[in-house]
């Protein structure tokens, strides 16, 4: 690592957009404005028409379904999971997935995320695919079963990719119970247990569809949320992906169980399943944080497109101009994730101490011209396109659009050999 220097660069800081110096050293931001101690920069970046932001986090995604982008498109829900997505998916192998993440996080380094939160398939290939790109991750492997048994393979490879991964200090693991449609309520408590266990939190989908919260009804007599919350998922720090369909009692339990929601525009509309009360849950004091979900039901990994989505879709669902504005979709996508993924205060803001995450965005650029409201731009008018240079943990990974590790060529051949065979 090397000392690094953004000089002069509009930058965005506690929600507003002003002229600083940003000081990096080694994998945290040692500075601002205020130039460290024998600082001598090895690399200094000139900030003139350039916007620097805090790295995306993307709270919810797939990153090794990145290369079914497209395959089961305009269809219904578990048509769509069930005859689309799973027949391709169950053929994948383990080097498959490793290029479909590596895929992934190409796509969301060039559009400016330096976070994720992964459910997996094929173990370790996450991992693997991470520690290589350089981004920052927080990794579950997807478990599905119906007994209490805590020797199931699922979870045992679980752990032990925990244990093959604790050197990399960008990567953190939950456990990820899929959902309660492919998890029993035994099987729940069994992954709630072990979480409480070895301090882990808790990383599943809930609410999706009309479908899963009908089913629900009829075998349990429950909601997809007092589902979750009987089985103990809630006992330890939970990530809810989705919460489409949810009642207000529902979103009481998420709130005074100090659940995660993270909200996933594009691929609830795509599938047809609705939009989550985001609105009503901010209200309530809910954290809320943004995902693209997989490529599979997305189509694509753009936090930009998700961003812009989230605060437009509210304001014509509600019929108010007023319900999210462009601060607050920025904080959702990045201060909010960060909380959910058991990172605050350390990614997640431009802060003295906190890592050095960070997307540096070209101003000359169309849709950032003229500069009436270069904040509003960032959730009206980006497209993701104008990210130049992304930094992680204080290494520039992408520079000009560049990559400075990652044979990007051979990314996109790999990914193309796995749709063909």
């Amino acid at each position: 690592m090397a000392d690094i220097l953004i000089k002069d660069a509009d930058a965005l800081i506690d929600g507003k957009i002003g002229k600083h110096s940003i000081y990096i050293r080694d994998d945290k931001i040692s500075g601002i404005d205020t130039e460290p101690k024998d600082f001598k920069p090895d690399t200094v970046i000139d900030g003139a028409d350039r916007l620097v932001i805090p790295g995306l986090i993307n709270a919810h995604t797939h990153s090794y379904m990145a290369p079914l982008r497209n395959i089961a498109d305009d269809m219904p829900f578990m048509d769509w999971l069930l005859k689309g997505v799973n027949p391709v998916e169950d053929k994948m192998t383990p080097e498959d997935a490793y290029w479909g993440a590596m895929l992934a996080m190409v796509e969301m380094i060039m559009c400016g995320t330096t976070t994720f939160n992964d459910m997996q398939m094929h173990i370790h290939q996450t991992t693997r695919a991470a520690k290589e790109s350089g981004m920052r991750a927080v990794i579950s492997r997807g478990l599905v079963g119906s007994d209490y048994d805590k020797n199931d393979v699922r979870i045992r490879e679980a752990l032990e990719e925990m244990e093959d991964g604790k050197e990399c200090d960008r990567l953190s693991f939950m456990l990820g119970p899929h959902a309660p449609y492919s998890c029993g309520p035994d099987y729940l408590r069994c992954v709630a247990d072990i979480a409480k266990e070895k301090g882990l939190g808790l990383h599943i989908h809930l609410a999706e569809s009309v479908t899963e919260v009908e089913n629900l009804r009829k075998e349990h007599n429950c909601t997809a949320i007092e589902y979750a919350q009987k089985a103990g998922c809630f006992e330890v720090p939970c990530i809810a992906a989705h919460c489409v369909q949810v009642t207000d009692q529902d979103i009481e339990i998420l709130k005074n169980r100090n659940v995660s929601v993270v909200t996933n525009p594009a691929s609830n509309m795509k599938l047809g399943n609705g939009f989550a009360p985001v609105p009503k849950m901010i209200e309530a004091g809910i954290n809320v944080a943004l995902g693209t979900d997989g490529a599979a039901s997305n189509n694509s990994l753009n936090m930009f497109h998700e961003m812009s989505l989230l605060a437009l879709i509210h304001k014509g669902v509600g019929k108010t101009p007023v319900c999210i504005g462009a601060e607050e979709t920025l904080r959702i996508a990045t201060e909010n994730g960060a909380k959910a993924l058991g990172l605050e205060g350390v990614t997640g803001k431009i802060a003295k101490g906190y890592k050095a995450d960070l997307a540096i965005l070209r101003l000359d650029t169309p849709s950032m011209v003229p500069r009436n409201n270069v904040l509003s731009s960032l959730t009206y008018s980006a497209n993701g396109s104008e990210v130049d240079t992304v930094i992680i943990d204080g290494d520039i990974v992408m520079e000009g659009r560049e990559f400075k590790s990652l044979d990007v060529e051979k990314i996109y051949a790999e990914a193309e050999k796995i749709v063909k065979k």
